[in-house]
């Protein structure tokens, strides 16, 4: 849903302009908001508060019918999260490992690359760089549903170092596209998606710019095959119940505190290393989270959650 909504945006700003596109993004949180007032809570976070009428009303509006429900124990799952806790290997463990998995997402430079994916397009002198924007949405919302299929099939780890070796052969492609035309500045390369390929500039020329619209639809196609859901469900198969709250604020945490810093900085890192020196950081980072998960990342295809914490702690 996430992908489908930034296509959406693409697509809304390629039609509107800034003033409309603001007021259409009210909306949906309006609505998020207005909707959220039906919601209840968790029948399992009743339960811990004694709620047991109220967890009954909740079964019912959540699956219709209280058939097949049965009342979870509550025990040592809901004693809270400690800092204590930190030193056992089952709680440090999959916490650095959530905490990594959401700051090597954003250090890739995704959130950049698609914030900024119109100014990238331009300076690489797309003629339509909205366009060009939908086309990387579309190629994002394609992939992830393939990720979605065969995830279970093919493994988290795999999909990762898959994922993570795609986007460093894009990263480098894209920094070498603007190293090129940096020692080229002369010759000029407009490419118009719809429209056939203008014959003003240089066959080398047309080129490069191929290279540049190729590598950007390469790194997402490969992001949104593991770096982009994978992270997220790890969050849900790797954290202990009494401390998957806690761990999975701070991981979210993470992940948004690094897309502020990435997005805000990746203008200044683009004048101060030259684009092509802020996309070969972003193939360094990529390269440190290939390495982080096939030494670090522990494969959850089929276990359960006991079998995982056992991982952690050595058993």
């Amino acid at each position: 849903m996430v992908v489908i909504g930034i296509l959406l945006a693409y697509l809304a700003g390629w039609v509107l302009e800034w003033r409309w596109l603001a007021v259409l993004g009210c909306g949906p949180p309006t609505l998020m908001l207005l909707l959220m007032c039906g919601m209840p809570e968790t029948p399992r976070f009743l339960l811990t508060r004694h709620k047991r009428q109220e967890a009954e009303a909740a079964v019912r509006f959540l699956w219709g019918s209280e058939e097949g429900w049965e009342e979870p124990l509550i025990g040592a799952e809901h004693q809270g999260f400690q800092l204590a806790l930190l030193r056992y290997p089952g709680i440090y463990k999959p916490f650095i490992i959530g905490v990594s998995l959401m700051a090597f997402q954003q250090l890739s430079g995704v959130n950049a690359i698609m914030f900024y994916a119109e100014t990238i397009f331009e300076k690489a002198k797309f003629k339509d760089s909205s366009l060009a924007s939908v086309v990387v949405g579309a190629i994002q919302v394609l992939f992830t549903g393939i990720a979605a299929l065969i995830m279970d099939r093919a493994g988290r780890r795999l999909l990762l170092a898959l994922s993570g070796v795609v986007m460093v052969f894009s990263t480098i492609a894209l920094g070498t596209y603007f190293k090129l035309m940096g020692s080229s500045s002369s010759n000029s390369s407009h490419v118009d998606l719809l429209a056939p390929v203008s014959t003003e500039p240089a066959e080398a020329s047309v080129g490069l710019a191929w290279l540049a619209v190729g590598s950007m639809c390469l790194f997402i196609a490969g992001f949104a095959l593991g770096w982009g859901p994978i992270p997220w469900l790890l969050m849900s198969e790797i954290f202990p119940l009494h401390v998957k709250g806690v761990a999975t604020g701070v991981c979210v945490l993470t992940n948004w505190l690094m897309a502020f810093l990435v997005t805000k900085e990746f203008s200044s890192l683009m004048d101060v290393l030259k684009p092509c020196g802020a996309f070969w950081l972003a193939s360094a980072f990529c390269i440190c989270s290939v390495l982080f998960t096939l030494f670090c990342v522990p494969e959850t295809k089929g276990k359960t959650l006991e079998q995982v914490a056992a991982h952690f702690e050595g058993r």
